[in-house]
């Protein structure tokens, strides 16, 4: 078991050190910010997801070191040959890690981050892939897939991420929405943005929700 959290903290921090230099995140354009809430009109992107079962902190580490395993090789190059035939070439292809990581609870309770038990754990891929360039997840635990252009609702906020912090955020949001007249869309995500080590004032978390926008 040592072995293994040693292992997980050095693959986590060989990913994390990635970050710290110019490290894309997905584009979005702002529509309006008030305090530390913004909204957001992202572009379409392909995230690699995978859905993980336990709590938020457990999820967050199984699910970061599957798609990990993903994008450090675990995959592989389909080629297309003449006549058009899907081949698998032999060389893995490592793609470049992008921020932030994100987890979203699935279950029937869908605003409620804590004491959820199900997650889906996504990266955005870099913008220069498509579905039809990425390499092949080797991992059937593993999905791609494209999501078109969405607005959010955004709550930045620094500090640790505990599931009675996540869900205090998550809550304050939520309420701003409903003051404002704004219907949300499915379920909330925590986005984050820094390396575990970083200082917990130094840290970028935010809760990230859908939301139907009809305003200019």
């Amino acid at each position: 078991m040592t072995r293994q959290l040693t292992l997980t903290t050095l693959l986590i921090g060989l990913l994390w050190t990635g970050t710290l230099m110019a490290t894309e995140e997905p584009k979005f354009e702002s529509l309006r910010l008030e305090d530390n809430i913004e909204i957001r009109r992202y572009v379409p992107v392909i995230v690699a997801e995978t859905f993980v079962d336990g709590d938020m902190d457990s999820a967050t580490r199984r699910g970061f070191q599957r798609i990990a395993d993903y994008i450090f090789g675990n995959n592989e190059r389909i080629a297309m040959t003449v006549p058009v035939v899907a081949k698998p070439q032999d060389k893995a292809e490592k793609i470049a890690m992008t921020v932030p990581v994100s987890i979203e609870p699935q279950e029937a309770a869908a605003t409620r981050m804590a004491g959820a038990q199900r997650w889906r754990i996504h990266f955005v891929m870099p913008s220069q892939y498509t579905l039809a360039t990425l390499p092949k997840p080797l991992n059937p635990a593993i999905g791609l897939r494209e999501i078109p252009a969405r607005t959010y609702a955004v709550l930045t906020y620094s500090g640790s991420n505990t599931a009675s912090t996540v869900q205090e955020r998550t809550d304050q949001l939520l309420a701003w929405l409903q003051a404002q007249g704004i219907a949300p869309i499915g379920q909330p995500q925590l986005a984050r943005y820094n390396p575990p080590w970083t200082l917990p004032f130094l840290r970028r978390n935010e809760i990230q929700q859908e939301i139907v926008w009809n305003q200019p």
